[in-house]
């Protein structure tokens, strides 16, 4: 196990969780499993240590280890209470908590009854359930954690960005890995789009086989685990059978950004007799479908976004979209036989968006529609991601939509292939490398 010094620091994770320190919030770390979030908890305890807090104050479980399986509420409040320390300031770590059945007890008792500072991670959505909601009703903090950004990928692979202007005067990168060796931008991010950002892709290197190997352990730890325990633990049974649960997860990768509903998904299942025929030939029940794509979206593999109607101002109830956690799990679970590179791009920046703190919906303006409208605060961009611009077609595709909207917000292009231009019909163009490294 990796030791709180060899650990990879993720500066706008950890400086989010840093900002709370010491405060009444419980904080709460969400996101699919893997992506990083043990590692934000023993940085924390690292941090604290520094700032000169003793080892006897902070009290560090994770209930993925044996040592905890057999606790139950009753024996975790008990197990913590024997340790803190009268009269000082206790800091509470609890690594995949959910584990334990009515885990919120617990840790609104040591809100209560101590004076502590919680920090709690979880692999599923769950985890922030209404029932726990109600108990900490605005006094709990999410931060919601990914799998590396491209520039995390870069660090944790020892790449170093070097910029410097071209003859033309554009800012050009170039990427030097930890030999020196030097390449285009552009094949560090193939790399990024081939093999994903899981962070212990680091521990086993760039290379296809290992990293199939590992990302099969996560898929099969997240999928065929974690979710149909979960559902039996949860009393449920709608979700007992691992081989539609992985039909579905192989729909969804295969169909990011295309507009999609229960039904089509359940027509697709009837088709291939994965499942049966519902009441009067209709589609299979939906409330099955839907209860499969629920449990993939609680435990984070996939992400569903909304529509939204610019001109009516409201969210659409039909056809979204869904985008995969990491581009490696959907090259593990479809091979790696070339990408669907359109698709792939707009999932790229989907997640950045959300890395970056914004909401994002996909934007309808009449019959057309915008890939991303993305909101923060008061400031709102609209985005459309396309390969090229280059083609005469593609062009006036992606800049109808934007011609329709007379508002004043920002809107751009982002392209996978960078034109000389740094602009079209006045709309700002940038190629994704260069967006996601930070221009």
């Amino acid at each position: 196990m990796l030791q709180s010094q060899d650990l990879k620091m993720r500066e706008g994770y950890f400086n989010k969780l840093k900002a709370f320190v010491d405060t009444q919030s419980v904080k709460v770390i969400t996101g699919i499993r893997r992506c990083g979030k043990s590692s934000l908890l023993k940085l924390m305890v690292r941090h604290l240590a520094e700032r000169g807090v003793p080892q006897q104050q902070m009290i560090e479980m994770n209930f993925e280890s044996l040592e905890f399986s057999q606790m139950d509420v009753m024996s975790l409040y008990r197990h913590v209470k024997s340790l803190v320390v009268p009269g000082k300031r206790m800091y509470l770590f609890f690594d995949e908590i959910q584990r334990i059945a009515q885990w919120q007890d617990a840790v609104n008792s040591f809100r209560v009854d101590f004076d502590s500072d919680i920090y709690i991670t979880g692999s599923n959505a769950y985890l922030l359930s209404s029932e726990f909601s109600t108990y900490l009703s605005g006094r709990y903090v999410e931060i919601k954690m990914l799998p590396l950004s491209f520039l995390e990928f870069l660090d944790f692979h020892d790449f170093s960005v070097q910029n410097h202007l071209s003859p033309s005067g554009k800012l050009t990168y170039r990427i030097r890995d930890g030999k020196g060796e030097s390449y285009e931008a552009r094949e560090a991010l193939d790399a990024y789009l081939r093999f994903g950002g899981m962070p212990a892709l680091a521990e086993v290197g760039l290379v296809q086989e290992n990293v199939l190997t590992l990302l099969e352990g996560i898929f099969s730890t997240v999928v065929l685990r974690d979710i149909l325990q979960r559902e039996k633990r949860r009393d449920q049974r709608q979700i007992t059978d691992p081989f539609l649960l992985r039909k579905i997860c192989l729909f969804l990768a295969d169909n990011i950004g295309n507009n999609t509903s229960m039904s089509s998904i359940g027509t697709m299942l009837v088709k291939e007799k994965d499942l049966d025929e519902g009441p009067h030939k209709k589609s299979p029940a939906a409330n099955t479908v839907k209860a499969y794509v629920g449990a993939l979206v609680e435990s984070y593999v996939f992400y569903e976004i909304k529509r939204f109607d610019i001109k009516g101002r409201e969210y659409l109830k039909t056809l979204g979209k869904y985008y995969i956690v990491d581009p490696g799990l959907r090259n593990y679970l479809l091979g790696f036989n070339g990408f669907d590179t359109g698709h792939m791009l707009e999932n790229i920046v989907y997640l950045e968006l959300l890395r970056r703190g914004y909401d994002v919906a996909v934007g309808k303006v009449e019959n057309l529609e915008i890939d991303f409208v993305a909101t923060k605060g008061d400031e709102t961009l609209y985005i459309q991601v396309t390969q090229s611009m280059a083609d005469e077609k593609t062009r006036e595709r992606e800049l109808k939509p934007l011609k329709l909207l007379r508002n004043g917000y920002p809107k751009m292009i982002i392209a996978g292939e960078a034109l000389l231009s740094d602009s079209l019909d006045g709309f700002p163009v940038v190629g994704l490398t260069e967006w996601l490294l930070g221009k």
